[in-house]
């Protein structure tokens, strides 16, 4: 199967935008705390995670229906190809897997996360109080760009009321950060 390392370097090989790759690494976090909590494969979630956004800066307007294609060659089942794709697709009624229905309820709660993270003086990701992203989270001035409603959708989809759900997901990036320091990387 394909490697973190390789993953991250196909990633950086499309995506030109740090704050991009951060997300990626962040939504990588987040799928790794969901499969660990579904029992499934921590290691392949994450690479779906991480790998969601590849053709975004080459295709913003058509993402992520390209991503396929960067794809197809690599040892990635369909399972992490679809939820790829299905992840951009806003209107779709129903996501049939757990691994599909995972990416789309992380990704925006990983930009918004990462965004509280980057308002704070010390950016650490250091006790983050579920209060506090709740009281962010009804601020629509704060970070205006992540959708509220995705994120409200991600949790109903997955079963989850949005408390536990952004616990989850916060949990998930603290503790990838922690992991990702040890290799000498960061999400700030």
């Amino acid at each position: 199967m394909l490697t973190r390392n390789s993953a991250l370097e196909l990633l950086k090989e499309h995506v030109t935008s740090e704050s991009l790759i951060k997300h990626c690494m962040a939504v990588e976090g987040s799928m790794r705390a969901y499969a660990s909590l579904y029992n499934e494969d921590v290691d392949l979630w994450g690479l779906t995670g991480l790998l969601h956004d590849i053709d975004f800066d080459k295709h913003p307007e058509e993402h992520p229906m390209h991503a396929r294609k960067y794809l197809k060659d690599l040892d990635l089942p369909e399972s992490s190809l679809t939820a790829i794709e299905e992840h951009g697709k806003l209107d779709l009624v129903t996501r049939d897997t757990l691994i599909s229905k995972s990416l789309f309820a992380v990704d925006s709660l990983s930009s918004f996360i990462l965004a509280y993270v980057h308002v704070r003086p010390d950016k650490s990701f250091d006790d983050i109080p579920l209060k506090s992203i709740k009281k962010k989270f009804k601020d629509k001035a704060f970070a205006r760009a992540v959708n509220r409603d995705l994120i409200l959708q991600g949790a109903q989809d997955m079963g989850l009321n949005l408390d536990t759900h952004m616990e989850n997901v916060i949990d998930g990036i603290v503790g990838w950060e922690k992991e990702l320091n040890n290799m000498g990387l960061s999400l700030v």
